[in-house]
């Protein structure tokens, strides 16, 4: 299986004239995103929860071999905090079932605050049909402990491996794909990712799945341009290391800073 790699998000106003072309309408911009990544995550259903027509449409407008994430709402993981989670699940799932083949993993992001609590988890994993993958990304350490090991892999699910200078999880593998996301670096100009330190995930990466990595890789440090440069620089890196990453823009379509 290849190695997916994209953005988080894709409508960023500062990418013009970085990614997007001048000139080019921000109604267009999916398509060129689309054209150039096989994936992104969409940030957009932790904030508001798009109409199914709007999933509908961003399945139309991108290729065939189009993934998308889509990050669960801020409802259910903020404002619920993973309790009584039923109905959240199936409002989100009955609205991003319209991106049909093309809908990749759901991510449930953690709050900071949230300690803690494997029978909240169990209850919402399990509000989740067979065959929708889902990463988990807690942000308390409390979090990771062989208890919730156990319990994502009970559940198929798949722990979000995160990077930042404040905060790196642990390298489990709970399921047979992966899903990292690449929050900020510390190159320059900040918060972009040095070479090394991609091509050191690259090789983790390599080592913690094999050579058929079945994975998603997302660079949530979307300031200055440096998640579509360090997207791309990452994809050379997996291909040195052995893995196969999806398609990334060409240098000269790149700018940084």
């Amino acid at each position: 299986m290849p190695v997916l790699i994209g953005t988080s998000g894709w409508q960023y106003r500062h990418w013009r004239g970085r990614f997007y072309p001048e000139r080019l309408g921000q109604a267009r911009w999916l398509e060129h995103y689309a054209e150039r990544f096989a994936t992104v995550e969409s940030n957009n259903a932790f904030y508001r929860l798009p109409e199914s027509a709007t999933f509908a449409a961003w399945a139309a407008r991108t290729p065939p071999d189009f993934v998308m994430a889509v990050k669960a709402s801020r409802f259910l993981t903020h404002v619920r905090r993973l309790r009584e989670p039923e109905e959240p699940v199936h409002r989100l799932l009955d609205r991003a079932r319209h991106l049909g083949g093309k809908l990749g993993p759901v991510l449930l992001q953690l709050p900071p605050n949230l300690k803690c609590d494997p029978e909240a988890l169990g209850r919402t994993l399990g509000a989740f049909p067979p065959g929708v993958r889902v990463a988990v990304e807690p942000r308390h350490d409390s979090w990771y402990s062989e208890e919730v090991r156990d319990l994502l892999a009970e559940h198929g699910a798949a722990l979000c491996l995160a990077d930042s200078p404040r905060r790196r999880t642990p390298l489990w593998r709970t399921t047979d794909w992966t899903y990292l996301r690449l929050h900020e670096g510390t190159a320059s100009p900040r918060p972009c990712y040095g070479r090394q330190a991609l091509a050191g995930w690259a090789g983790r990466l390599t080592e913690l799945v094999g050579p058929d990595a079945d994975a998603y890789v997302y660079f949530n440090n979307d300031p200055a341009g440096c998640a579509v440069r360090d997207a791309r620089v990452f994809a050379l890196a997996a291909a040195r290391a052995g893995l196969r990453p999806t398609r990334v823009p060409a240098a000269a379509e790149v700018r940084v800073g």
